[in-house]
């Protein structure tokens, strides 16, 4: 899947945002199917107590998955192979915060509804899980989200590798990188060095780790790299 995504944004741009778009209608369509079949089958007593682990596990949880937060400064990145920059940047980022905001907590109410959250500990596929034959028994519903599951991941990877080479080509330009960084493809005008390393970087080390580490490892590195770039701006 790496090396499929990191091929799709050497050739180019619009064929990443394409590839991206698909992908991303997609896995709404299926969220959205989930949120609504799984309005059908909530159960108010799961939500009872509501904050079962009081404020400290609501900071826990929110320490777990910071990263799916990470997604929004990606799009500051593609700066310079936007339209209009200066208008399409905000409004992009700040309709996506939104948008995502009113989903995650949407589906989050369908699953603890649905299933108790005692149930989800160690899940790594929660929206599958919930539709699995001990919980909700819909079998081509587990299917369905399973399949999309992985093309939902892959649409992430892409917006973080079309990212991570702008950033290293930006570096480059200011001297913090080698001059090959900056390198830009003759024929498909992408920074076609730094997206190689880039596919390197992010595809050898999947090979030797678990889901487990990556997922704690992405939100902790990112929160640190956000903390870095706020006491820089101070």
């Amino acid at each position: 899947i790496v090396a499929l995504i990191t091929y799709i944004v050497f050739v180019g741009i619009k064929e990443s945002r394409n590839a991206s778009n698909i992908m991303v209608i997609l896995k709404l369509a299926v969220i959205f199917l989930v949120i609504v079949l799984g309005a059908f089958y909530i159960n108010p007593d799961n939500w009872s107590p509501f904050t079962p682990n009081g404020f400290g596990g609501i900071m826990k949880g929110v320490s777990a998955v910071f990263f799916a937060y990470i997604g929004f400064d990606a799009v500051s990145v593609l700066a310079e192979e936007s339209k209009n920059p200066q208008r399409d940047l905000p409004r992009g980022m700040i309709l996506s915060l939104v948008i995502c905001t009113i989903i995650y907590i949407l589906l989050t109410l369908v699953l603890t509804g649905a299933v108790n959250y005692r149930n989800f500990d160690g899940i790594g596929d929660p929206l599958a899980f919930i539709f699995e034959p001990q919980n909700l028994n819909i079998g081509w519903m587990q299917f369905l989200v399973a399949v999309v599951a992985v093309v939902a991941m892959t649409s992430v990877l892409l917006v973080f590798q079309m990212g991570q080479p702008r950033i290293w080509m930006s570096m480059s330009r200011d001297g913090l990188m080698p001059p090959l960084f900056q390198k830009i493809h003759p024929k498909y005008k992408t920074p076609s060095f730094a997206t190689i390393v880039t596919g390197l970087v992010v595809g050898v080390p999947i090979l030797f780790t678990d889901k487990t580490f990556v997922l704690d490892f992405t939100s902790i590195a990112t929160l640190f790299a956000f903390v870095l770039v706020c006491g820089g701006v101070l």
